[in-house]
C-alpha cells in the first residue's frame, strides 16, 4: 500500500492533549501512515486514557501511533525508527508538541524490543513495513517477551493473522479490523496454565 508520488502529507492527532494537532509527514519510500480510521478504532479499542502506561512504537515511521498514545496520556512512549532522516523528524516533532514522555532512538525495532525488560511494556505498537514479512515473527516474538501480563500488542499488516499462527507465540486476538489493504489486530498474552 504505497502512498502515491507528489507533495509531502500530514497526520493528524486524533484524541488527547494534543488532539487535531496536524504533523507533515515526508514522501519517503515505504512510509504509510496508520489511516486515521485505523487509529481511531485502535484508541476505541484500548480506551481514551492511557495514564501511566509504558509504549514502545517499534517501526515508528510518522510516529502517528506512538505519539497518538503520548497525547492519552502514556506515561512513556518510546519511538523506534531505523531512517535517519524519519528519527529526525519525530525527534523535531516530539520537541515541538513539548512531549516529555516521548523518546526517540534511532535504530532497529526488534533490537530494541529485545532489550526491553521482561514485563516491561504495557503497549507494543507493531506496523513494520509491509514489504517486509521476514520481521513480523520476530517482532512478535520480542514484543511478546517484553509485554506486561495485561498488556497489549497493536498489529497492522496486510494479511489477517490466524490463531493457529499467534499461539506458538503466546498470543491471541482480542480485536480485529479490516479497512481497505490493512488488518488491524489487537494481541494479548495467552494467560499461562498454573
Amino acid at each position: 500500500m504505497k502512498r502515491p508520488a507528489g507533495p509531502a502529507g500530514e497526520v493528524r492527532i486524533i484524541g488527547g492533549q494534543w488532539k487535531r494537532t496536524r504533523l507533515p509527514v515526508p514522501q519517503h519510500p515505504g512510509l504509510r501512515p496508520t489511516p486515521d480510521r485505523v487509529r481511531e478504532t485502535l484508541f476505541n479499542w484500548l480506551g481514551q486514557e492511557l495514564a501511566g502506561w509504558r509504549c514502545v512504537d517499534a517501526f515508528a515511521g510518522t510516529g502517528a501511533l506512538g505519539l497518538e498514545a503520548a497525547s492519552r496520556g502514556a506515561a512513556e512512549v518510546l519511538l523506534v525508527e531505523q531512517d535517519a532522516a524519519l528519527a529526525r523528524r519525530l525527534e523535531q516533532h516530539a520537541e515541538r508538541l513539548q512531549a516529555g514522555a516521548v523518546r526517540v532512538r534511532r535504530g532497529d525495532g526488534v533490537a530494541q524490543l529485545t532489550r526491553c525488560a521482561p514485563g516491561s511494556v504495557d503497549l507494543v505498537l507493531l506496523d513494520p513495513p509491509f514489504g517486509a514479512e521476514a520481521l513480523f515473527v520476530p517482532a512478535l516474538e520480542a514484543a511478546a517477551r517484553a509485554l506486561a501480563p495485561q498488556g497489549l500488542i497493536y498489529l497492522e499488516a496486510p494479511r489477517q493473522w490466524p490463531e493457529e499462527r499467534l499461539a506458538p507465540l503466546g498470543l491471541a486476538v482480542h480485536r480485529h479490523l479490516k479497512a481497505g489493504a490493512v488488518h488491524a489486530h489487537l494481541l494479548k498474552k495467552i494467560p499461562e496454565s498454573s
